[in-house]
């Protein structure tokens, strides 16, 4: 049976201001940092931290007094999951009511990350610009998985993803398999040799590396699948440096291949045939109203990578 709070239920108290200054002092860690972050007063704060106490019936906040920086209790940390997706939802809900009053006349917020942006969006920006010139294409650049959030917020329209996404809310196409490929540095054995390298081979030796998120573990999960433990001489989140290093012999890298110039003289390019290819697409939030100018971008993506090479 579906239960409702009813009119007599003190939770109908419950202000969006009360969860504000909940997640400002779980962030802040202090009522004078969160009362400047929110421009309030301190005992604003305060006052707004013991009304929601007194609604909910649950202390929410440990004051150790002193130095020592405030936290949240067992029952404020359960809250604050709940407020941060309340906030969320009404941030969706503003963008939704802008995106309904633009029309065909107004912004549209695009995410990508590093490579999606410089080897997928320019063609996708061409082919939607053209049809659309009256829609200002703002573009941010995540990680993936920050795009993901972003849209989840409300951030963002749409945005470039890798597949499997996360648990939040979306829906997306799916654009390109990009295969995972080898680097190695020119005049190296690996670049060399006439056979394809294993994945035992390669892991023999150390790896440059992307710093760990979702792309990352998919390629370790192989590696470890097939009893193989990887070894970073270093770690970065720009593709420039990676394969920088790469060229100059530091040690060979597993990329997906639109992280790569392949027209880089100082490195060689080798195929995996033991790796799953990265599935890039482009995603929007299910629930979320779907302007014109949001679908619009959303097919000229798919359009877009059906006609490349």
């Amino acid at each position: 049976m579906l239960m409702l709070i009813n009119s007599s239920d003190s939770w109908l108290g419950v202000e969006l201001r009360h969860f504000a200054a909940l997640q400002a002092l779980a962030s802040e860690g202090s009522f004078g940092r969160a009362a400047e972050r929110l421009g309030y007063t301190q005992s604003a704060v305060s006052q707004q931290i013991a009304t929601l106490e007194r609604i909910v019936g649950e202390k929410l906040v440990e004051r150790p007094g002193g130095p020592r920086p405030i936290s949240l209790t067992e029952a404020g940390k359960l809250l604050l999951r709940h407020a941060d997706s309340i906030v969320s939802r009404l941030q969706a809900a503003q963008a939704d009511l802008h995106a309904l009053q633009a029309g065909e006349v107004g912004t549209l917020r695009v995410g990508t990350f590093q490579s999606a942006g410089a080897r997928l969006l320019p063609a996708v920006m061409r082919r939607f610009t053209s049809a659309w010139p009256g829609i200002d294409v703002v573009i941010g650049e995540l990680e993936d998985e920050e795009v993901e959030q972003a849209i989840e917020r409300g951030e963002l329209d749409v945005g470039f993803v890798a597949l499997p996404v996360s648990d939040a809310p979306l829906e997306w196409s799916e654009l390109v398999h990009d295969p995972y490929v080898l680097v190695a540095a020119a005049g190296s054995p690996f670049a060399t040799s006439t056979k394809t390298p294993t994945l035992a081979e390669i892991a023999a030796e150390r790896l440059i590396g992307f710093k760990p998120h979702r792309s990352v573990e998919a390629v370790e999960a192989v590696l470890r699948a097939a009893g193989l433990e990887p070894r970073y001489a270093f770690r970065s989140n720009d593709n420039g440096t990676v394969q920088g290093l790469v060229a100059a012999g530091i040690a060979n890298a597993i990329q997906p291949r639109l992280t790569v110039d392949e027209a880089d003289p100082r490195i060689v390019v080798r195929e995996l045939e033991e790796m799953p290819p990265r599935v890039i697409a482009i995603a929007r939030h299910r629930d979320r109203y779907y302007s014109p100018a949001a679908r619009a971008f959303v097919e000229a993506a798919v359009a877009t990578a059906t006609t490349r090479p």
